[in-house]
């Protein structure tokens, strides 16, 4: 398997939602739900708008239980995922029984691991994008960027389920530019 790296620079993940908020509503909020709540895909693509919406209200918080861990899992929806959700919903009609990422050929079922595969994979080629984007670019970039906003790695091992603090920080993809600005940054 492929060594998937976070998306670092907050610049690309501009230029990801505008490419996304152009080409696909449904995408869009694929990726802006996946950057912000740290979810395994397997978990992001079975959500149903039930979990986010009741009634005409967006929910404050998503509530599941993760199919690889089965922990429970609460997670707040922040400003941008809550926009991201009432455009979506101005622009489609689904029911709370619905799937949030149907798949356009069988409105059924959820969009499929190698469809999302496929959907962030083909925006980072066209956006330029160095590194290769995957599903599971976005958990890792949720990580990454909660490190460098000074997130506890304690907190965000808990948040990602990790075992131990070492798996977070090799999760985390550090690397030595990191480490320079830390040295950098801590003039004493």
């Amino acid at each position: 398997m492929k060594k998937v790296s976070p998306i670092r620079d907050k610049k690309e993940i501009e230029i990801l939602k505008m490419y996304f908020e152009s080409k696909s509503i449904r995408d869009y909020l694929l990726f802006m739900i996946g950057i912000n709540t740290n979810l395994r895909i397997s978990d992001l693509l079975h959500l149903k708008v039930s979990d986010v919406k009741k009634g005409k209200r967006i929910k404050r918080v998503i509530d599941i239980t993760e199919g690889k861990t089965k922990k429970n899992k609460k997670i707040k929806i922040n400003s941008n995922i809550e926009k991201a959700l009432e455009e979506y919903f101005n622009e489609t009609d689904l029911n709370e029984c619905d799937y949030l990422f149907p798949s356009k050929k069988n409105k059924m079922k959820p969009i499929t691991r190698q469809q999302a595969h496929h959907i962030l994979s083909q925006a980072g080629n066209y956006c330029g994008i160095e590194d290769s984007i995957s599903p599971h670019t976005l958990r890792k970039t949720w990580g990454y960027h909660a490190w460098k906003m000074g997130i506890s790695p304690a907190l965000i091992m808990e948040a990602l389920n990790h075992g131990s603090i070492q798996m977070t920080k090799k999760y985390l993809g550090i690397l030595q530019d990191d480490l320079d600005e830390v040295y950098v940054s801590l003039n004493l």
